[in-house]
């Protein structure tokens, strides 16, 4: 079983490597810039903890899939979600699903930015991510796998912490509590020039 999951890995990586590792292939922490409503986030990504993780948000950034995209939920003292539904909150397009790396060190401390995945497995990220609004430490691996951080919040706590004042409630389109009342729309997620 662990050989199969092994080559299940080795396959899935090929491919995320395939589609993202040509973005700024020589820099170890890209930047992308999420342009808001309510203001801009920068996110540094880890490529050397997280290189699987950050090759597929880059390839989603690179083919402007996040675009148009809102934060669907919010939980202010736990994370802030997004990259999955667009303005009409109808689920976006997703690439194929990329192996955990939860276990690549890297924490789901406060404003750190971590990749959801299905309940039906560990291993079924792919468009969804979340920034930690606190210290989670329960999402970090343990007895189960975790969530896999792949990234932090350099720019934009502010923007963050305006976000996380907004009231929020019952979507009947998602059915899901938490979803913020005024919509936070990602216009646009565009990778910075390289330093």
């Amino acid at each position: 079983m662990k050989r199969l999951f092994a080559l299940i890995c080795l396959l899935s990586s090929s491919l995320v490597f395939a589609a993202g590792e040509h973005i700024q292939k020589d820099n170890l922490f890209p930047r992308v810039k999420l342009i808001t409503t309510e203001g801009d986030i920068v996110i540094e990504l880890d490529r050397m903890k997280a290189a699987l993780t950050v090759n597929n948000f880059l390839t989603y950034v690179d083919k402007k899939m996040y675009d148009g995209t809102v934060f669907h939920r919010l939980e202010p003292e736990f994370v802030l979600q997004g990259g999955g539904y667009d303005r009409e909150y109808v689920a976006i397009k997703n690439l194929a699903e990329i192996p955990n790396e939860s276990g690549n060190g890297l924490k789901n401390i406060q404003y750190s930015v971590a990749m959801a995945h299905q309940e039906k497995g560990p291993h079924t990220a792919t468009n969804q991510f979340f920034i930690n609004l606190n210290e989670n430490t329960s999402l970090n691996p343990g007895k189960n796998w975790g969530y896999a951080v792949f990234g932090n919040v350099v720019e934009g706590i502010e923007t963050i912490e305006k976000i996380r004042k907004l009231e929020t409630g019952l979507n009947e389109k998602l059915g899901w509590e938490n979803v913020p009342k005024k919509p936070v729309v990602i216009a646009r997620a565009i990778l910075l020039p390289a330093k």
